[in-house]
């Protein structure tokens, strides 16, 4: 019998039903298995990214979920109906045989779909820190993976550097970079919100990407070209104005995902007498000349120790409760200009 704490009544999930459709559904409570815990979940943050890529259908149906999670271990495509997410924070109520009974009642962040409840194996939970507040916590997936565009991208002393796009990811890479000795950090996006949300991470400009003289613009605000340009905007036309402002031999890391869209690149001019490098960056793995050392431990403790200075809680616009999920999913697909990040409440 496992040992447990209060829980409150029937669980509940969220299910990607079609594109453009979401459902909450009835969830059996699971009961926890020898080396796992039950979780009841506090709050769970939708990425903007990857499940508003799910939510529009534009998800490649025939690539694998996520085979490095183990709540995908085995999961099939991106097909219809699914449930997807990956970033549930909440308390330990339940545990299974040979857990410590220190884990009852902690505060646990999992990267687990939507659901009011989930039993995942104790070493696939990370421990909130006590100073880290559960909205914050639900940020680890993101700053995680700005510590990986970081890693892949090695800014150097005195360079110049540009991030498209300032989403959320966007945000906590220039707030990453501006850690740095650059000589000049310039942002694009075209929402103005977000362009103050940059200046106060720690951009030295913040500029609009629709505008005609964008590229001068840049160039003018970094005093040259970028020697390093992050596409982070997940729009693959963004690519052709990474590859136009470029420097030589600069390094141009993608990690926007496109999902089905296919980006038409202009290689003929720049990008071939450049030496511009397109390097793929993705928060599962790293380069395998960083991998030996930079385990995927070593970058969560890393992510941990940024996320409490970057303060990321700061960036929520909207919280809906878990029966609202559809609304939530609505605004973050209908209405960018007055979204950022948006959480779930359970």
């Amino acid at each position: 019998m496992a040992e447990r704490s209060a829980r409150a009544g029937p669980g509940r999930a969220v299910w990607f039903t079609a594109p453009g459709a979401v459902a909450v559904r009835p969830a059996p409570v699971p009961e926890p298995g020898p080396g796992e815990a039950l979780v009841a979940t506090v709050v769970s943050a939708i990425s903007a990214g990857t499940e508003l890529l799910v939510y529009r259908g534009q998800a490649p149906a025939d690539l694998p979920v996520d085979a490095s999670l183990p709540a995908y271990a085995g999961a099939g495509g991106f097909r219809f109906p699914l449930r997807y997410g990956y970033a549930a924070v909440g308390r330990v109520a339940a545990l299974g045989a040979g857990v410590e009974p220190a884990w009852l009642g902690r505060l646990g962040f999992a990267f687990e779909p939507h659901a009011s409840h989930f039993a995942a194996p104790v070493s696939a939970l990370q421990p909130v820190p006590p100073d880290v507040a559960p909205e914050a916590a639900a940020f680890l997936p993101n700053v995680e993976t700005a510590v990986n565009l970081v890693l892949d991208g090695a800014p150097l002393i005195g360079e110049r550097v540009a991030v498209l796009g300032q989403g959320v990811v966007g945000l906590l890479t220039t707030g990453l970079l501006a850690r740095f000795p650059l000589a000049a950090l310039a942002a694009l996006d075209p929402i103005p919100a977000r362009r103050v949300w940059s200046r106060q991470l720690g951009a030295t400009a913040a500029l609009d990407p629709r505008e005609p003289d964008v590229l001068d613009r840049l160039l003018d605000a970094l005093g040259g070209r970028p020697d390093l340009v992050f596409e982070l905007s997940g729009a693959p036309e963004a690519l052709n104005l990474a590859v136009r402002a470029a420097g030589f031999d600069a390094r141009i890391v993608v990690g926007s995902w496109y999902g089905t869209r296919p980006a038409a690149l202009e290689l003929g001019g720049r990008f071939h007498r450049e030496r511009l490098r397109l390097i793929s960056s993705q928060v599962s793995t790293l380069a395998p000349a960083l991998a030996g050392r930079w385990d995927k431990p070593r970058r969560l403790a890393t992510a941990w120790h940024h996320l409490r200075a970057l303060d990321p809680a700061r960036l929520i616009s909207h919280r809906y409760p878990v029966t609202a999920a559809a609304d939530a999913y609505r605004q973050l697909d209908q209405r960018p200009g007055e979204t950022l990040q948006v959480l779930l409440t359970y």
